[in-house]
């Protein structure tokens, strides 16, 4: 069990994927992403293991959430300065979390 002062700590934000391209050298099948997150924060880089659902035109606008206050990670040769949240669908493969309906960049999950 954790307190409330526990989950607090993880900064979940939600911002708006501005631009994606293909990570040829990751491991695995991966994207690229860049990530608004508005005001302070800005645009954030990151990488996602999410191509079985996703293409890149169709991640352009879409909404996520995702952990700003994780100190930036080497990912092959991306900085990944966020982490991007989803869900195993039954096969395994990621599905990306967001918001039901349009809401601000920025905005903190609580």
């Amino acid at each position: 069990m954790i307190t409330y002062d526990d989950f607090a700590a993880v900064d979940i934000r939600v911002g708006t994927i501005t631009r994606a391209e293909p990570f040829p050298e990751a491991r695995k099948p991966a994207y690229k992403l860049w990530v608004d997150f508005g005001g302070d924060l800005g645009e954030k880089r990151s990488s996602a293991q999410i191509t079985a659902h996703y293409s890149i035109d169709g991640l352009i606008g879409r909404q996520v959430l995702a952990v700003v206050n994780f100190p930036p990670r080497q990912i092959g040769k991306v900085m990944s300065e966020v982490l991007v949240l989803g869900v195993p669908d039954a096969a395994g493969e990621v599905v990306l979390v967001g918001p039901g309906h349009a809401v601000p960049n920025g905005g903190k999950l609580f």
